[in-house]
């Protein structure tokens, strides 16, 4: 009879051995879920935030050309300009960074 009760008790222990085997399995694999949610959320972040820059080290430069076609005239004192057909606009930036190698983020701990 006490041989008995002894290979329940190896039963039951092997049992809760089992299901922490089974716990451990499901984290490591919910793990990587995990991690891409934690990183979206700081990649949404830091896209809300905006465009990062250097104010010291910024070399930026943009360009604006507008275009359009106007008709004046004048009449009896009295002019008039109307734009005839499209007004077009073409921007274009760009922005570099310069002497990146002495950029200064602060100390670290």
């Amino acid at each position: 009879m006490l041989q008995f009760l002894n290979q329940k008790r190896g039963q039951s222990t092997l049992e809760y051995a089992v299901l922490i085997v089974v716990i451990i399995g499901a984290l490591l694999t919910v793990q990587v879920y995990f991690k891409r949610a934690v990183q979206g959320r700081v990649k949404s972040s830091a896209d809300d935030i905006g465009d990062q820059y250097s104010d010291g080290n910024m070399n930026a430069v943009k360009t604006t050309v507008r275009s359009s076609t106007t008709d004046e005239s004048f009449n009896a004192g009295t002019s008039a300009s109307v734009i005839v057909g499209n007004e077009l606009t073409n921007t274009t930036e760009n922005s570099v960074i310069i002497n990146s190698a002495q950029e200064y983020w602060g100390t670290s701990s």
